[in-house]
């Protein structure tokens, strides 16, 4: 059994799938990427996160939703069990040679309103479970980006609101404006990232879920791998992988804490699926908390 945690109104799976590797570039095609969401699926996850801006150089935009679209309708399961969370606000660029990205921001309340209705689009759903705020747009204050998330809300666009790579003071903006609908906060963490932690505690002492997204330390870039040594000897005493132990930690860092670890294959999310079954002990925690 898949641990289950409340994400709003939602009861869904501590563990969800982070669809990004799936449709970004070295993507290895819709069929595996099919394949891996059914099997998240008929192993008992319930989350499936994705966003507006995921898709591969010269591929097509919101590819992303697309996938998960094309999941869901392919997927014989029971559907209304699984909440779905896509995120705007951000675009990608490509160099000249089409191979190099760049990720653009746009908080514009305008162009929200406008990406929003595009997921709803592709996800071809009538109200998004879950619709995220993807990141700070430097040049648009943050509150008037917020309205335009509550704009959603308020047309039925999507049922629920998040907001992603936030600090302690945007997320008091967000709480204001958009009051109890605001059922998330989405925030890289692992043990290669963990200068979000005071949004991490501070969401704990709201009573609002934190996501943590690239839980593992993310695939696209260099990371230092001697912080993976403790999890990487406690995985090899229990006969586990240290990712699973590197989630199994995330999640005891409180009962509001969410992880959308990313797949390229179904052999990937089914190992971090069980993270929720691993019960560290204190001396463990102790070490991994040094």
């Amino acid at each position: 059994m898949v641990l289950h945690r409340d994400l709003g109104p939602y009861e869904t799976t501590a563990i969800g799938l982070g669809e990004m590797p799936l449709t970004i570039e070295n993507n290895l095609g819709e069929t595996k990427g099919l394949e891996t969401i059914h099997a998240a699926l008929d192993a008992g996850c319930r989350h499936i996160d994705t966003a507006w801006a995921y898709y591969c150089s010269g591929g097509e935009e919101q590819a992303g939703e697309k996938l998960v679209r094309r999941a869901m309708e392919s997927w014989d399961g029971p559907k209304d069990g699984v909440s779905i969370a896509t995120k705007v606000g951000h675009f990608r660029n490509f160099a000249e040679d089409g191979t190099t990205p760049t990720w653009g921001v746009n908080g514009r309340p305008e162009h929200l309103v406008e990406a929003g209705k595009e997921s709803a689009l592709a996800l071809g759903v009538d109200a998004i479970d879950l619709l995220y705020f993807h990141r700070p747009d430097p040049t648009v204050p943050y509150n008037e980006s917020i309205e335009g998330i509550k704009q959603l809300l308020d047309e039925g666009v999507a049922k629920e609101a998040g907001i992603s790579n936030a600090s302690i003071e945007q997320i008091d903006i967000a709480r204001s404006i958009l009051g109890n609908k605001l059922v998330a906060v989405q925030n890289q963490f692992s043990p290669t990232f963990q200068s979000t932690r005071d949004t991490l505690e501070y969401t704990g002492k709201l009573g609002i879920p934190f996501v943590c997204w690239s839980p593992l330390g993310g695939f696209r870039k260099a990371k230092d791998e001697s912080k993976y040594d403790p999890f990487r000897e406690i995985g090899r005493a229990r006969g586990v992988s240290y990712q699973r132990v590197v989630l199994a930690w995330e999640l005891s860092l409180g009962k509001h804490v969410f992880v959308i670890p990313g797949a390229h294959r179904p052999e990937t999310i089914l190992d971090s699926l069980q993270a929720g079954d691993l019960q560290l002990t204190d001396e463990e925690l102790a070490t991994l908390n040094a």
